[in-house]
């Protein structure tokens, strides 16, 4: 693997101990003037990350903003999510399974937000974090809770809400298999009685699909680039 260098301005801002504003303007103006477009752009973005101990908000929406718009759309299949996409984000921003920070998991949920399609495996891993909210107190969602309770609060449902926005339709959320399991878990990890009232509500429009999701081929690649991953975890 051939060696990864930082070029100016984002060399400097990586050696600082917290990204300001100042920083987010530097690097929006002379890093990265077109937005992130490259694979090289994501490994720049992925190091400033890990190498600034604090972040500023700018950071934080800057970081969110980009990555999800390159990996939605300016990569195959643009405008959308595929499998192949889905084990990337999964390699790149998990670690067995559980979504490393609150900020990875923004990341995570704005990308299907602005998808027009989500394989039921990436909603099922995001569902999980709340699971391991739970069971473990461990992941990016735990860090994000308002309270470490082992029941289901307001905040519980309005982020399973998030997740499954896009495909309740006439009251009914269909779900696939992945999903459906995550749910299960939680439903078993929890008392009902304790759950906040919405949440039952939830469960009840839950329908579990009765054939898989269509596989999608990638025999036609129209912007895509190389993996990152190898690089940016160096």
């Amino acid at each position: 693997m051939s060696e990864f260098r930082l070029a100016f301005p984002a060399s400097v801002v990586a050696g600082k101990h917290r990204l300001t504003a100042e920083d987010i303007v530097l690097l929006r103006k002379h890093a990265f003037p077109e937005g992130i477009r490259t694979s090289q752009d994501v490994v720049a973005m992925l190091a400033l990350n890990n190498s600034c101990p604090e972040r500023c908000t700018e950071w934080n929406a800057f970081f969110v903003e980009q990555l999800a718009g390159f990996i939605v759309n300016h990569t195959y299949p643009q405008g959308s999510l595929d499998e192949i996409n889905v084990a990337w984000i999964m390699r790149m921003f998990t670690t067995d399974g559980v979504v490393n920070s609150a900020l990875e998991l923004e990341l995570i949920l704005h990308v299907m937000e602005i998808s027009a399609y989500v394989p039921g495996e990436l909603r099922a891993l995001a569902l999980d974090q709340l699971r391991l909210a739970i069971t473990d107190g461990i992941g990016g969602y735990k860090l994000s809770r308002a309270v470490d309770r082992r029941n289901i609060t307001r905040q519980d449902v309005d982020f399973a809400m998030r997740i499954f926005r896009a495909i309740a339709e006439g009251g009914v959320i269909a779900v696939s298999p992945a999903e459906y399991g995550v749910l299960q878990q939680i439903e078993q990890a929890t008392l009902p009685s304790a759950n906040h009232p919405h949440w039952n509500g939830i469960m009840a429009a839950f329908e579990l699909r009765d054939r898989p999701e269509p596989r999608r081929s990638r025999w036609l690649r129209i912007v895509d680039e190389e993996p990152v991953w190898e690089a940016a975890v160096a």
